[in-house]
């Protein structure tokens, strides 16, 4: 090869390491290879089913909307460890209220929605105006919910009211005979408002200059302050809504509600291309990373050999190769 010829790929191999869609273009193209590997593995088995498809999205539904939530704050540079505690929190509050004190769902969900933005906007005010780190912060914001769990009750508590029930069985019929649940449409609603408010306002700039170079946007005259509270309030909303999703899905509250669910929803977003340390990322990629880790259960359901605790070792794997492209692309950027 000529260095002409070397040059040009080398030019070629560093604008595509610069590419910030870069890894979500890797994050979507591994999510294809995965599907078709099932579809040659187990149509037998009726994987190409297109519900099995849907299917992603019903059942992992509350962990985009968390993971959504997420990608606000890793985008900024920021991280909210509290999001399965406001998530069992939720389911938690709800059954308490529906159950034990009847009062009605459609009073609930504004309830719960409420404390869940609350609790963020408090840890984002903390963060920001007490300079503390993030990670400090939301780890204590994870005790104190799941603290809060226990003092609701130490049992689970099963939600056996009528309307609960009907929106949990709900569903919204597609072409093909497939369906989606309420809470698959909830989440996809959430996402394509999140996918404008990043990329078609003036807050959703704000994130990306505060996650690229904090200190710059501050000289820019952006109020950093007030858009690092509001992204933890819009994480602690998603989380809570989270809750409620995983509510319907699951029709229960327990304190052991979504313990470790803040870790998948992080891998979520990684695993999406958003950068751990901010600036660069995009939610639709965050939506891959959810369908991937989905997908990745369901061919262990599939397989049938295998045990669960595969799903964590897969994401382990994936996580190392994505934290390695992002290493790699941000190193190019600097050079």
């Amino acid at each position: 090869m000529s260095t002409i010829d070397n040059g040009r790929t080398g030019g070629l191999g560093a604008r595509l390491l610069q590419d910030r869609r870069l890894p979500v273009l890797v994050t979507a193209g591994l999510f294809v290879a995965m599907f078709g590997f099932g579809v040659y593995r187990y149509q037998s088995y009726g994987f190409i089913d297109g519900q099995v498809f849907m299917n992603l999205f019903i059942d992992n539904g509350y962990l985009l909307v968390a993971a959504v939530g997420a990608t606000f704050v890793i985008l900024t540079g920021g991280i909210d460890l509290s999001v399965g505690s406001v998530i069992g929190f939720t389911t938690m509050l709800t059954a308490w209220l529906v159950e034990k004190q009847h009062v009605s769902v459609l009073i609930v969900i504004p309830v719960a929605l409420g404390v869940g933005a609350l609790g963020g906007y408090l840890m984002g005010y903390v963060i920001h105006h007490f300079e503390i780190q993030p990670f400090i912060v939301t780890l204590a914001g994870l005790f104190l919910f799941r603290g809060l769990c226990l003092v609701i009750s130490k049992e689970s508590i099963s939600i056996n009211d009528s309307l609960v029930g009907t929106l949990a069985q709900t569903h919204v019929s597609l072409p093909g005979g497939s369906f989606l649940s309420i809470a698959a449409v909830v989440s996809l609603v959430v996402l394509a408002v999140a996918f404008y408010v990043l990329h078609y306002t003036r807050f959703g700039r704000r994130v990306y200059a505060i996650g690229g170079n904090e200190q710059s946007a501050l000289l820019m005259g952006l109020p950093v302050g007030g858009t690092k509270i509001a992204v933890y309030t819009v994480s602690g909303f998603c989380s809570a809504l989270s809750g409620l999703l995983f509510t319907l899905y699951i029709q229960s509250g327990d304190p052991l509600h979504a313990v470790g669910l803040e870790l998948d929803a992080i891998a979520a977003v990684v695993i999406g291309g958003t950068l751990l340390t901010g600036g660069s990322g995009y939610v639709i990629g965050t939506l891959f990373g959810v369908l991937v880790l989905g997908l990745i259960k369901t061919i262990i359901q599939f397989e049938g050999t295998l045990s669960s605790w595969w799903t964590k070792i897969a994401t382990g794997v994936l996580l190392f190769a994505f934290i390695l492209i992002q290493r790699t692309m941000t190193a190019r950027r600097k050079t």
